[in-house]
C-alpha cells in the first residue's frame, strides 16, 4: 500500500488560473507546479470548471486534486506536446509527451472525483483517415498523446479520477514500483468514432503495482503487460519484467481483453487477477505470443471472476509488425497458471492456437469453474502437467 503525507492546499486562483474551455493554460499551470515544488511542495487544487492544457510535468512533492465537476482537458493540437525520449510500444524512442508526465518522482498523488480528459476525437478521426490511405500504418504514424505517463518513479497514487477519451494509451507505467491505482475509471468509446489503441493501463517493466476498485470501458485492452519486443529484447537496455502485479475488485465493460500479456513483453511473474466482474469483453485473459520475441509468463493466478466475455482464455501467436531480422522465431513459455472459482458465460472457453513449436503450456490448474460456452476449444493434450478439477463446462447452442 502506498502511503502519502497530507500536504498544504494551494488553489489555482492564487496563481491567476481560472476555468476556461477556450484558453490553453499550459504555461500558467506548469509555472504553478514548478513554484509549489520549489517552495517545498503541496496539493494543487483545481477549482470547479474546465482547464485546457498541453503537456504538464509534475515535480517532487506536488500533488493534484480535482474535485467533482472539474476537468483537466488536453489540447487536441499535437504541437502542445513536446517531443522527448520516452517509452512507447515496447521501445525507448523519440515520441510525444503525455498530458501529465511524472518522471523520477516519489510519493506523488493525483486524486479527487474529477476528470482528466484527453480530448481525443480529432486524433481518432485523423488515425482512421490515415488508415484509409495506408492500411499498414502503425500507431506511431499518427501523432497522438497519451493521457498520463509515470516513469522511473515510486510510491505514486492515482485515486478516484475518471480518465477519459485519451488520444492514445490512457495510463502508461514504465520502470516504476509501488504504484497504487484505486477507484478510478478508464473510458474511451468504441462508437460512433472508435478510439484506436486507447488501452486503460499499460504496465511496462514495473513491480508491485496494485489496481483495485477500478472500472474499465475502453476500445482496446483494459490492462496490458508490456516490457520490450524484438529478437534481442532481453538484452536491450530499458527492457525488463513485470513482477507482483495485483488486480482486484474491478469491473470491466467493453474492452478487447481484461488482462493481456503482450504483445510487447518479455517476462511477467506473480500476476494476480481476482474478485472482479466483466460484462462484454472480447477476452478475459489474452496471451499474445509475439513471433519475434521470447516471452515468459509465469505464476499467474486468476480467481473469482464473474460475468460474460466472448473468449474465456485466448492464446494466440502475434505477428503484427514482426521483425525477425533474418532469425528463427524464438521459443516462449507460459507456465504455472491457475484459474479457479470463476462463473462465466462465453462464446469460446479456450479460444487458442496451439502453436507448440513456438511456445509451451505447462502447469495450468483449472479448478472449480462454472463455464457456459458455445464452443469448448480446450485440449488437455496440448498442455503439460495440467490439472483439471471440478470444471462444469456446459456447451449451449
Amino acid at each position: 500500500m502506498v502511503k502519502t503525507m497530507k500536504k498544504n492546499k494551494i488553489f489555482t486562483k492564487e496563481y491567476g488560473i481560472y476555468s476556461s474551455e477556450t484558453t490553453i493554460q499550459t504555461k500558467e499551470i506548469q509555472n504553478m507546479i514548478d513554484d509549489v515544488s520549489s517552495k517545498g511542495g503541496g496539493t494543487i487544487v483545481f477549482e470547479h470548471g474546465i482547464y485546457l492544457s498541453g503537456a504538464l510535468f509534475l515535480k517532487p512533492n506536488v500533488d493534484i486534486y480535482l474535485p467533482l465537476f472539474t476537468v483537466l482537458k488536453g489540447s487536441d493540437d499535437i504541437n502542445d506536446y513536446p517531443l522527448l525520449e520516452t517509452r512507447i510500444e515496447g521501445e525507448t524512442c523519440l515520441y510525444y509527451s503525455a498530458l501529465i508526465n511524472i518522471d523520477g518522482c516519489t510519493g506523488n498523488k493525483i486524486f479527487g472525483q474529477g476528470e482528466i480528459n484527453g480530448n481525443g476525437l480529432k486524433s481518432w478521426q485523423s488515425f482512421w483517415k490515415r488508415r484509409e490511405w495506408n492500411p499498414n500504418c502503425t500507431n506511431k504514424d499518427e501523432q497522438r498523446a497519451r493521457l498520463i505517463y509515470i516513469s522511473n518513479s515510486s510510491d505514486v497514487t492515482l485515486e478516484g479520477i475518471t480518465f477519459k477519451d485519451s488520444q492514445f494509451w490512457t495510463c502508461h507505467l514504465y520502470n516504476s514500483k509501488r504504484i497504487e491505482i484505486r477507484n478510478c475509471s478508464f473510458l474511451s468509446p468504441k462508437e460512433p468514432i472508435p478510439s484506436p489503441s486507447t488501452d486503460g493501463i499499460d504496465i511496462d517493466k514495473c513491480s508491485n503495482v496494485h489496481i483495485s476498485g477500478c472500472y474499465f470501458e475502453v476500445n482496446d485492452d483494459a490492462i496490458a503487460l508490456k516490457g520490450g519486443k524484438g529478437i534481442d529484447a532481453k538484452n536491450k537496455v530499458g527492457n525488463g519484467p513485470n513482477e507482483n502485479i495485483t488486480i482486484e475488485r474491478c469491473e470491466f465493460g467493453f474492452c478487447h481483453s481484461c488482462l493481456t500479456f503482450g504483445s510487447e513483453t518479455i517476462r511477467n511473474k506473480s500476476i494476480v487477477f481476482k474478485d472482479s466482474k466483466v460484462n462484454g469483453a472480447w477476452s478475459l485473459l489474452h496471451f499474445k505470443m509475439r513471433t519475434d520475441t521470447a516471452q515468459e509468463d509465469e505464476d499467474v493466478h486468476v480467481e473469482n471472476i464473474k460475468g460474460n466475455v466472448s473468449s474465456f482464455v485466448q492464446i494466440t501467436s502475434w505477428s503484427q509488425f514482426q521483425n525477425l531480422q533474418g532469425n528463427e522465431m524464438p521459443f516462449s513459455r507460459i507456465k504455472n497458471v491457475s484459474i479457479v472459482s470463476c462463473d462465466v458465460k462465453c462464446d469460446v472457453y479456450f479460444n487458442s492456437v496451439y502453436d507448440l513449436q513456438r511456445y509451451s503450456l505447462s502447469g495450468f490448474v483449472l479448478k472449480d469453474l462454472k463455464i457456459e460456452a458455445k464452443e469448448d476449444g480446450f485440449d488437455i493434450n496440448k498442455f503439460v502437467d495440467t490439472t483439471v478439477e471440478n470444471v462444469n463446462l456446459n456447451i449451449v447452442d
